[in-house]
């Protein structure tokens, strides 16, 4: 495989090395984050084939992991007090 040689300044540097995942190569992680991302109307209808007991599965997943943010809020109102 072809290689080139990038010069980067410390603080690039530093940027990337916090952004690549534990086992990515720079090179990986330089792909992944500077790929094109894909617009939100491209996933229009991915779950068109979904059936209805998989969407009600997907439906309790969603309400619980939503009640588990809602009774952590309270938690740390209650902790740190409401401003």
């Amino acid at each position: 495989m072809a290689t080139k040689t990038v010069a980067l300044d410390t603080e690039a540097y530093e940027l990337l090395k916090r952004q690549k995942r534990g086992d990515e190569s720079f090179s990986d992680a330089v792909k992944r984050l500077a790929r094109p991302r894909q617009p939100i109307t491209s996933f229009g209808g991915m779950w068109s084939d979904m059936t209805r007991r998989e969407r009600r599965e997907l439906d309790r997943a969603y309400s619980e992991l939503r009640e588990g943010d809602r009774r952590r809020a309270e938690r740390i109102r209650k902790t740190w007090g409401n401003p």
